[in-house]
């Protein structure tokens, strides 16, 4: 099953109760706590807003990053309350390129629930539909009755990064990679060693996912098409993206949950800036 669904795709389903999916509204920004206002303005009918900080993430400590993992039983119990049930197809999408709903399809995997789709386009491309009609207000489903593991999906952490000899793609923006700004965490760089592919170079101009062979030759460049390699971003949410970019691709990439923003809480930790220079 691919893991990304086309707006006709999904507005067939919509329109076959049987066939209904479940529908995940994830939309989210850095630094902004209005995704549930825009959700309740206007989201596509029978979605609910599940929300990245509360329900995606867990509550941070000093050096966990800004967004752990959820505790599985918590994600559980929101899987459930979203109205997720064993037999359920779920749509994930928001309006910012898959950005924030990839954590939300990385966390249903990693907890062995695989049918599940993202949106591709996200909102703008469901809006695009003739006649495409947005709901208002809040849905709010049956409980489900999903049962979740949890562990699935591949990840790293911060101990296994010292012998870590295959590729590390750093997601985030080139300025951020290089050291030239850092404006949310508090020491600018990357990992030594890391290579950088945006995230945004999964996407093309209407924020839909590259063709396959497209995203397979970025990965290719950095030699993270052959199994083994891992991606990590400011903390964890982006990367997300990048295991779906390069599941699309038919490669296997693991999670740097914790990502920069739990590396640099580290301060034994080795820092490198755009002259690759180590420091401590």
């Amino acid at each position: 099953m691919s893991p990304l669904i086309s707006a006709p795709q999904l507005s067939a389903l919509l329109q076959d109760p049987q066939a209904a999916p479940v529908l995940l509204d994830v939309r989210w920004s850095l630094g902004r706590d209005d995704g549930a206002a825009l959700y309740a303005a206007g989201h596509i009918p029978g979605a609910v807003f599940v929300d990245l900080e509360r329900e995606l993430s867990g509550a941070p400590g000093a050096q966990t990053g800004r967004h752990p993992l959820p505790l599985p039983a918590h994600f559980e119990a929101a899987a459930r309350r979203w109205g997720i049930n064993p037999d359920s197809q779920v749509v994930v999408y928001d309006d910012s390129g898959a950005l924030a709903a990839a954590r939300a399809w990385w966390l249903l995997r990693h907890a062995g629930f695989e049918n599940v789709a993202v949106l591709d386009g996200g909102l703008e491309a469901y809006r695009a539909l003739p006649g495409a009609a947005l709901a208002a207000g809040e849905q709010h489903n049956t409980p489900g009755t999903v049962a979740l593991s949890w562990g699935r999906m591949p990840v790293i952490e911060f101990a296994d990064l010292a012998g870590f000899d295959s590729t590390l793609i750093d997601s985030r923006a080139t300025a951020r990679y290089l050291g030239i700004e850092e404006p949310i965490d508090p020491v600018a760089g990357h990992i030594p060693g890391a290579r950088n592919r945006p995230t945004t170079d999964n996407l093309d101009s209407q924020a839909r996912f590259l063709p396959a062979s497209q995203l397979r030759a970025g990965f290719a460049k950095l030699g993270a098409d052959d199994g083994g390699a891992a991606a990590y971003c400011g903390s964890g949410i982006t990367a997300a993206h990048q295991v779906l970019a390069a599941h699309v691709a038919g490669i296997g990439l693991a999670l740097y949950p914790g990502s920069w923003s739990e590396y640099c809480s580290h301060p034994e930790a080795p820092v490198a800036t755009s002259d690759e220079q180590h420091r401590h």
